[in-house]
């Protein structure tokens, strides 16, 4: 049935070719006739389409349209990704691709660097902050759009490419850079104060477990015997992949579920368990989330406050509690569908409900006067409902994260001083530090 299904939509003549040989064929059922009724409905629409359309429409674009209709209809996370998306999708979940390592931007219809990423072929050819591209390989860039550039400027590591740069101090320059593999870090560190370890997760790529120990590490070694704990920032993280959520909890717990997934089929439920070994050795935890901590990210704050094992901090988390897995389709396209829902090892279901914080910190910003434009899980189109067994949900693959306005509203900062939500989570890590001290002395 299903394979019928596929070949009929291959296109317009072989679906009406197919149509019509599935309508001699006697019926399984009634179900299996209203499907090939509807079949031959939407093959009489696409010729219609075809025929009246105002303008020429390829067969493809339409196809394509009409799959990510079916998909788009069933929940805000479940699409269809043809060939460019799905490589695209690729790079952001690999974190590695060619390219040259800088952070852009568009501004005034050139494109800006924001900063170039150290050790890349960008940082070791000079360009610097504030630098305008206004050519590449010698076509201009006014009149590109931001990703037009962006795939411009990536490509086969060791191919080199022309960028014509203007700087406020010189004249405008050409500089040849070589492409080189560049590793996107999804986890940055430092040091709050002399005592208190940070570390901020971006989103959940295949590099993030390993960039989260070394940064762990590196934490440790610069701070030796005074490190009292550390602050695990998850704010404005729309999530990621699902087992590295796994294993960012599992860094800092030494037993104990995880998280559980669901599907429809109750015997395909999954549990992800702790293996012993706390990469933090014990030592106290805070993690902050907001209303862009979505899916993966929800993940290991559920599970580590389920566990008691850090104190959580901020404003309630988006929302998204489903897992969606990539399907490969023929033609180097791809089906994202949601397949399950994820349960915090305490059985609590966040679908559209989110991660509730141990302690409320607001970011005390005068944007948290207007709240109406605050999107979660529950505002999206066909967003699952909240489980009525109470404990279900699920994340993983980049899609349908938190609206961009969202994140900007609480962004983080740079500067620890002018972060109200960090400055109260490492007030609060060296206040549970301390307790733990006096405690021990008893």
């Amino acid at each position: 049935m299903m394979r019928k299904t596929f070949v009929i939509i291959a296109s317009g003549a072989i679906a009406l070719m197919a149509l019509a040989t599935v309508q001699l064929a006697p019926s399984a059922s009634a179900q299996d006739d209203e499907t090939y009724r509807l079949m031959e409905l939407f093959a009489t629409v696409f010729e219609r389409v075809k025929q009246d359309y105002v303008e020429q429409v390829e067969d493809r674009e339409l196809m394509e349209a009409a799959i990510n209709g079916m998909l788009t209809s069933l929940d805000p996370h479940s699409s269809y990704l043809n060939r460019d998306h799905f490589k695209d999708m690729q790079v952001q979940t690999r974190g590695e691709f060619g390219g040259l390592g800088i952070e852009v931007t568009m501004e005034n219809g050139l494109v800006k660097v924001v900063s170039p990423i150290d050790d890349t072929p960008a940082a070791r050819a000079g360009l610097e902050p504030g630098d305008y591209i206004t050519h590449l390989d010698g076509a201009a860039v006014t009149g590109m759009t931001l990703n037009e550039a962006v795939d411009m400027m990536r490509g086969r590591v060791g191919t080199d490419i022309v960028l014509t740069v203007r700087r406020e101090t010189r004249e405008p320059f050409d500089v040849t850079i070589t492409r080189d593999v560049i590793t996107i870090k999804s986890v940055r560190h430092r040091m709050e104060g002399e005592d208190v370890g940070y570390l901020r997760v971006t989103s959940f790529t295949e590099q993030t477990d390993s960039g989260l120990r070394d940064s762990v590490e590196a934490l440790k070694d610069e701070a030796g015997d005074t490190l009292k704990g550390f602050v695990l920032d998850l704010r404005n993280n729309p999530g990621g992949l699902l087992d590295q959520a796994v294993a960012v909890a599992d860094a800092f717990l030494d037993k104990g579920e995880i998280v559980s997934t669901r599907a429809r089929d109750l015997d395909d439920t999954q549990r992800f368990n702790a293996r012993p070994g706390d990469l933090a050795g014990g030592l106290p935890m805070v993690v902050i989330i907001n209303g862009g901590s979505a899916s993966a990210s929800e993940i290991v704050a559920g599970a580590l406050q389920d566990h008691g094992r850090a104190l959580v901090v901020g404003t309630d988390s988006f929302g998204k509690g489903s897992v969606q897995t990539i399907v490969p389709l023929p033609g180097n396209g791809a089906m994202r569908i949601t397949t399950a829902r994820y349960y915090t090892p305490s059985g609590r279901s966040i679908q559209a409900k989110g991660i509730e914080p141990d302690i409320l910190v607001p970011p005390a910003r005068l944007e948290l006067m207007d709240t109406s434009r605050r999107r979660t899980e529950a505002d999206l189109r066909n967003a699952l409902d909240v489980d009525a067994g109470g404990d279900a949900g699920a994340t993983d693959e980049p899609g349908g994260h938190p609206d961009a306005s969202d994140a900007n509203a609480e962004a983080e900062s740079d500067d620890g001083l002018s972060d109200y939500q960090l400055t109260r989570a490492v007030d609060l890590l060296r206040g549970l530090a301390l307790y733990r001290e006096r405690a021990a002395l008893q």
